[in-house]
C-alpha cells in the first residue's frame, strides 16, 4: 500500500488524524507508523457500532461429569485418551502472553520463581505436569505457546536457557498473539505515541486466529491434530494432557471439553458453565444475579455450582469453522495511555475508552456440546494472580505443599 492508498484509506474510515505527526517523523519512525496502520484490522468498527447487551436468552442449569462416575470408568476414559495421545490427534495450547506485573515482577509470569528452598517456574511446572504424560504415552505432543508482542522474546530465550525443562524443542512452537486498535468513546483510534497506534492483546479467545496467523495451522494439517487442549499460564497444578479428560470426551462424541471444580461460594469470582439457548455457554460471575448465584437443587447443591478453570479441549475442525464464521467482539471500557494533539502523553485516571476483545467463552458457546469435567480444585486449581490473599502466590504454595511439591 503506498501513502496515497494508505491516506484514502484513512480518510474513508475517518482515521486520518492518525497521520497528524507525519512531519515530525522520521523514515524509521514512519515505517513502524504506516506497518501498524497497514496492519489493522478493522473488524472492530463493526463491534463498536453494534456492541449492545445481550437480549434475553434461556439460560438452564448444566450437570457435570461426576468426580464418582469419572472414576467409575478411569481405565476407560484413560485407554481412549492415551490411544488419542499415541496416535498424535491432541495438541497442547498455552496462553502466556501476560506479564507479572500483579507479582511485582517485570518478566513473563511464566518465568516466575514459586520455590522457597530452590527454584521453581510457573512454565517448569507446566512442563513436568506434561512429561508425565509424554512418558505414559510414549509420545511427544506438539505444544504452541501464544505470547506477547511484549514477552515474546523474553519467554523465547528463557526456555532456550533451560534446554526446556526436558521437553523436545522440536515440539515447542511460539507466535505472538494479535492486536486490536484502542479508540476513544467516539471510535477514533488512539495514538500511543507520534508514531505509534495504542493496540492491545485480543482478547483470550485470539489464540486460534493468532495461530493461523502465525502460519500454524500447516503444521497441525501436517501432524494430523484433531484436539486441541488450551490452557492459561497461571494455573500451576492444573493437569495438561489429561488422558482421562481426552478420553472422556470423546467417549461422549463431544466437540469440546471443559474442566470445571465445584464452586467454593455462591459469590467464588469464577465463571459457571451452563447452557445457553440450549447450548453450552458460561456466565461470568459478575453476569450472575444473586438469585442465579444462590439457587440450590433439591440435594442442597448450587444449581449453577460449577466454575470453569481455563483448561478447555476443543475439536481442531470445529474451531476453523468457527474462525470462518468470525468470532464476536466484546467493547470493554479500559484507561488507555495515548499522546494529546500536541503529542504530548496522557496517562487516564479514569477510562477513556475502548478496547476490542474475543473471549474464549465464546468458543464454547459455539460448539454443539460440552463435556463439564470435574477435578478436585485442591489439586488441579492454584492460580496465582496476585501475591497475598485469594488466588495468590501464597495460597498457590499451600496447594502445592498439599499435592507433595517440594518447594
Amino acid at each position: 500500500m503506498n501513502f496515497k492508498e494508505r491516506k484514502n484509506l484513512l480518510e474513508g474510515k475517518q482515521q486520518v488524524h492518525l497521520l497528524r505527526f507525519l512531519d515530525q517523523l522520521n523514515d524509521d519512525e514512519k515505517q513502524i507508523l504506516f506497518s501498524q496502520i497497514d496492519a489493522v484490522d478493522w473488524g472492530f468498527e463493526q463491534a463498536f457500532h453494534n456492541d449492545k447487551k445481550k437480549e434475553d436468552t434461556m439460560i438452564e442449569e448444566i450437570d457435570a461429569l461426576h468426580l464418582d462416575k469419572i472414576q467409575a470408568d478411569s481405565e476407560r476414559y484413560r485407554s481412549i485418551g492415551l490411544q488419542a495421545i499415541k496416535e498424535g490427534k491432541l495438541c497442547l495450547l498455552l496462553l502466556a502472553g501476560g506479564q507479572g506485573t500483579r507479582l511485582g515482577f517485570d518478566k513473563p509470569k511464566g518465568c516466575f520463581n514459586v520455590g522457597i528452598t530452590k527454584e521453581l517456574y510457573i512454565f517448569q511446572l507446566l512442563i513436568e505436569h506434561t512429561l508425565d504424560i509424554v512418558r505414559a504415552a510414549d509420545a511427544w505432543i506438539p505444544l504452541y505457546i501464544m505470547t506477547s508482542n511484549i514477552n515474546y522474546q523474553d519467554t523465547v530465550t528463557f526456555f532456550e536457557a533451560h534446554d526446556y525443562f526436558g521437553y523436545n524443542p522440536a515440539y515447542v512452537h511460539f507466535f505472538v498473539q494479535e492486536l486490536n486498535p484502542a479508540t476513544d468513546f467516539n471510535g477514533k483510534i488512539l495514538l500511543k505515541s507520534k508514531y505509534e497506534l495504542a493496540l492491545s492483546p485480543n482478547g483470550n479467545g485470539g489464540w486460534f486466529g493468532s495461530m493461523v496467523k502465525a502460519g500454524l495451522l500447516e503444521d497441525i494439517h501436517a501432524r494430523g491434530i484433531k484436539w486441541i487442549n488450551v490452557f492459561a499460564v497461571d494455573n500451576c497444578l492444573q493437569r495438561i494432557a489429561d488422558p482421562m479428560f481426552v478420553g472422556a470426551t470423546i467417549a461422549y462424541g463431544c466437540e469440546s471439553g471443559a474442566k470445571v471444580v465445584r464452586k467454593a461460594a455462591p459469590d467464588e469470582k469464577v465463571g459457571v458453565l451452563c447452557t445457553e439457548d440450549g447450548r453450552p455457554s458460561i456466565a461470568e460471575y459478575y453476569e450472575m444475579t444473586e438469585e442465579m448465584a444462590t439457587a440450590r437443587k433439591e440435594n442442597g447443591d448450587l444449581k449453577y455450582g460449577f466454575g470453569v478453570i481455563l483448561n478447555y479441549l476443543f475439536s481442531e475442525k470445529k474451531l476453523e469453522e468457527i474462525a470462518d464464521a468470525h468470532m464476536p467482539i466484546h467493547v470493554v471500557e479500559k484507561k488507555i495511555p495515548y499522546v494529546d494533539e500536541n503529542g504530548t502523553p496522557v496517562k487516564p485516571e479514569q477510562p477513556n475508552g475502548y478496547k476490542f476483545e474475543t473471549l474464549v467463552l465464546d468458543m464454547v458457546h459455539m460448539m454443539e456440546d460440552c463435556v463439564p469435567y470435574e477435578v478436585v480444585r485442591e489439586r488441579e486449581f492454584a492460580p496465582i494472580k496476585n501475591l497475598h490473599g485469594v488466588d495468590s502466590l501464597d495460597s498457590a504454595r499451600e496447594l502445592m505443599r498439599g499435592c507433595g511439591i517440594e518447594l
